[in-house]
Parts: C-alpha cells; structure tokens; sequence
C-alpha cells in the first residue's frame, strides 16, 4: 500500500471509529478451544471423489504426524477449527510456494493464459499502473476467447485508481464489482468504510488458486534482493503467496463466490461456478476467510489455536504487528514452555505510525523469551507462519485489530512436511537478513523512542 493510500485508509478509519464503530470485540479463543469436543471422531478430510470414511481420514492424519517431531497441534487444531467453522480439510492438492511479485505474478499470468471456463480475481488493491494495464489486458483478452472474467477490488484500496480502468474492463464484458463503496453517492450496492476487502485471491477454472500478501500493483513488480538505503532510499517489497492446484482450489473460489454475492454481484452462470475436481498432489489444505459480523473471526481463532498447541518451534513472517492480548499471551506462553518463537518484522514500512506501534509490544515479548528480528531494507509484507514442522499459512492476515476485526482476510492452512520444509527455508534466508534485537540493548532505548511508542500504541484499534 502506498503511503497515501495507508494515510487515506488511517483517516477515513478513525472517522468511522470516532463516529461509533469501534465497539467490536474479538471472541475468547479460550473459550472456543475448551468448548471444542474431545475423544471425537477421527479428522474429517474430502478428497476429488467426496467425504473420506474416518477410518481412512485417521490414517492420512497418523502419517502426517509419524512424519516429524511427536506434537498435538495436528489433531488440537484441527478439532478448534472444525468446531468453528465445520467444514473438512481438503487432501490431494499440490502447493507451490511464491517468493514476491516476479514468482507470483509470473504463475498468475500462467494460469490465466490456460484459462478455459472462468477467472475469478480478487484484491484490495488494482492499480492503473504499467502492471495493473497487464493483467487487465489478459484478462480482457481471455474473455474475448469466452472465458468468464469476474473482478473484485476494494473501494479505499483502489482509491487513487480511476474509474476509466474498471469501465475499460467493463466495456470488455468483464464483470466487475466495488466492495463496500467509500462514495455514498453512487447509489449501489453497499456503502461502508470500516469493513474493507483485504483479500488476494486468484481462482482459475476452480483448479488453480493463488493467494497472500500481493496485490495488483507495481510496487510489487520487481525483486527486493539487492536493494539498499535506510535513508529513504527506494527499496523493494518483500511478499510471499502460495499457489493451491487441486481440491482445496475450489473451496477458494467459494469464498470468492460467497463476496460477490454478498456485494450482489451480477448472477455467474453455474458451469463457471462449480468445477470439476482432480488431485493434484498429497497436501492437505484449508481455506480459511474470515468476514467482520461473524461470531468468530476464523483467521484470528486458527493463529491463536496454532500457536497455543505448538510444541516444537512457532516461526512468524507478519508485516503489521499490533497484536491484541491473546495473541501476545499465547506468542509468550509458548516461548515460557520451551518453544523456539522466532519472529521477522519489518524494519522499514510504509506507514510511520504502525512501526513504534509495533515496537510497543517488544519488551513483553523479548522478556519471556520470544525472539524477534527485523527484515533489513526492504518493505517486509509478507504473512506466513510454519509450526512444528508440519503446520503452516500463507495469506493475507495482519496481526492487527484491522485484518482480525475489521476486514475480510483469506489464508491457506497447509499440512504438509515437505511444505513446511520450504517455509523453513525461506525463513532462515529471510533471518539471515534480519538484525536481532536483544533485550539488554533494547530496554536501554532512548526515552523519546519509548514516548513514540506509547503515543502509537493508543491507535492500536485503527493500525
């Protein structure tokens, strides 16, 4: 996000706030997680062909486990999360992990050039930028071929964007639509500007799906490697988005699905909305999305589950980090009890407010033995998180009361070794460029850094 639009969305939030819409609470994962039954049925897990039978849904969930370090998180997680939101783990799905915008832009353009049958694209932001104008021009040349095309961009995160680009698209016979307006004026569909659509999601055919931290953007568009300068210095952006081919793509285009009618879009024709499904690989994959109003914020309840239920290891990528209470208890109860909590954070961002803000929570943290690292010179965006070797996410969650209370978010759960072996290598690259902040040099701090940080802190509901 640019910083104008970052200081547009801070403004119009505290508005919002300020007129009264402040007052949403997160729900008490303590409760959801004692309330989630125990000596139950085996996992649930759908497969191409439908429902397992639980005898073989325990037999996949055994093998996973047998595959590292005895932990409970699989089976504990699983029952949370299953409690909440009923829905089954998809098995057969080959998952490709994207390191920034080349990776990941370069796989989306492959997926939509093999397009037969829809694109389903949603993001927060859509640029009229030199890689905005790419993907609206394939886009627009695969609905020329008849291939469905159906758009969702977020109101304030496409701010700055001029509705000649949309109306380019639609004239191209693309379907396109604005969540949660910020003009009231216009006069349809729905107007809002605290709940935003922070998804990324790409769903081809219902057989290719992409999600994560990327957005339609130019700033996105170049590596970050080689980058450098503090002092105000261009540099590049760090992101991660995975690519999900199989069973579990399908469950993406249902959320996708379930925002366009929300924001009642136009009808899709039903051949476009409900794919074949095929394996593709042997990781097991759940689609998490969370949307403001539902009793539980799934994406905040699968973070606070997966770190409580962590046994070995908790290694965490996040990009805006104002925690609320139950995750920096569950972050430092795990590292009282033994477990290797490393954390990467930005050191530069692009929004002077949210870095004291985060920077807030550190002395907690640093004392109870959590490690936590800053990326060196580039704008750190990424999401993701690898558990115990087995468990990771890739998506679009921050860890701030905006992704968890206010906005509509998309991650991929992914249980897999082999995956979550790539998550750890690309965290050790990214640790190695990272400068660890140790807390005896840390608390001696000037006062005027700790004053900073205390003043940010207060809008720690609007970062």
């Amino acid at each position: 996000m640019t910083p104008v639009r970052r200081f547009l969305s801070f403004l119009l939030t505290v508005s919002i706030l300020i007129a009264g819409g402040g007052c949403a609470t997160l729900p008490n994962v303590s409760e959801t997680m004692s309330e989630a039954p125990e000596g139950r049925e085996p996992d649930r897990i759908v497969s191409a062909k439908g429902l397992l039978s639980p005898a073989t849904s325990k037999a996949i969930m055994d093998r996973l486990a047998r595959s590292v370090d005895p932990t409970d998180l699989l089976e504990r997680f699983t029952a949370v999360i299953e409690s909440v939101t009923g829905t089954p783990a998809s098995k057969g799905n080959k998952v490709t992990l994207l390191i920034d915008g080349p990776a990941t832009y370069a796989a989306m353009f492959a997926a939509m050039q093999g397009a037969r049958v829809d694109i389903d694209l949603e993001s927060y932001i859509l640029d009229d930028d030199e890689t905005g104008r790419r993907f609206a021009d394939l886009l627009m040349k695969k609905r020329a071929e008849g291939v469905q095309v159906h758009v969702i961009y977020d109101s304030l995160g496409s701010l700055t964007t001029a509705a000649a680009f949309f109306e380019r698209l639609r004239r191209a016979r693309i379907q396109v639509v604005e969540f949660n307006q910020t003009n009231p004026m216009k006069g349809h569909g729905k107007w809002g500007l605290l709940h935003r659509d922070h998804r990324k999601i790409l769903v081809v055919d219902g057989k290719v799906a992409i999600i994560g931290g990327i957005n339609i953007s130019q700033v996105y568009s170049s590596s970050p490697s080689g980058t450098r300068g503090r002092e105000g210095a261009p540099v590049g952006w760090r992101d991660t988005d995975v690519q999900v081919e199989g069973p579990a793509a399908a469950e993406f285009q249902k959320l996708f699905l379930d925002t366009w009618h929300r924001q009642k879009g136009p009808s899709i024709p039903e051949q476009a909305a409900i794919p074949a499904r095929n394996d593709a690989g042997t990781a097991l994959v759940r689609a998490l999305g969370s949307t403001p109003g539902e009793i539980n914020r799934i994406t905040f309840v699968a973070y606070v589950a997966a770190i409580t239920f962590a046994q070995h290891s908790i290694h965490l990528t996040n990009a805006y980090f104002v925690p609320d209470d139950q995750i920096l208890k569950a972050f430092t109860d795990a590292a009282r009890r033994g477990v290797d909590v490393k954390i990467i954070l930005p050191s530069i961002t692009d929004n002077s407010v949210v870095l004291p803000a985060q920077r807030y929570r550190y002395s907690e943290l640093l004392k109870s033995g959590v490690k936590i690292y800053e990326r060196r010179n580039v704008v750190m965006h990424a999401k993701t998180a690898v558990i115990d070797g087995v468990w990771s996410t890739v998506g679009s969650t921050n860890m701030d009361y905006l992704s968890f209370l206010s906005n509509d978010e998309v991650n991929a759960v992914i249980l897999s070794r082999e995956f979550a072996d790539e998550m750890e290598k690309t965290f050790a690259r990214d640790l190695a460029e990272s400068d660890a902040i140790h807390w005896d040099k840390w608390r001696r701090r000037p006062e005027s850094d700790k004053i900073g940080e205390w003043v940010a802190h207060l809008f720690f509901r609007w970062l």
